[in-house]
């Protein structure tokens, strides 16, 4: 298989979990905690508006406390590539700031952001992708 059909397997399958997953849902709920600061934690977007990484999130406004609707969009393309839909804990989204005493990955560069899967906000996510069966 070439590089090209490969990519092109990629990008259908990305735009597949992005329809099975409810952007109203993730714009309402989910969102919003990216933009949450925790306790000896920068907020998500300090970090991921200003990185490459996987999770890339869009830069606020200057000014703006929240994204436009085109920004939580891009977001929302971008977020949904992290994530299988109806399996939180095969989702990189979950998993990587998890603690890896709770089951998450063994590095993350912001730390944990979450202690246990037993944090409302980590299962306010998970219901989110959980809900995308």
């Amino acid at each position: 298989m070439t590089v090209a059909r490969i990519a092109a397997a990629l990008l259908m399958t990305t735009v597949v979990f992005a329809a099975d997953l409810d952007f109203e849902t993730y714009r309402s709920r989910v969102e919003p905690i990216f933009l949450k600061k925790r306790l000896g934690h920068a907020c998500c977007v300090t970090c991921h508006a200003a990185n490459s990484s996987a999770f890339h999130l869009e830069a606020l406004t200057p000014g703006a406390t929240t994204w436009t609707a085109e920004q939580s969009r891009r977001n929302f393309e971008n977020v949904s590539r992290l994530v299988v839909p109806g399996n939180p804990d095969a989702s990189k989204l979950l998993l990587h700031p998890l603690s890896p005493d709770a089951g998450g990955d063994y590095f993350h560069s912001g730390g944990r952001q979450f202690a246990s899967k037993q944090d409302e906000e980590w299962k306010t996510i998970a219901a989110w992708v959980d809900a995308a069966k």
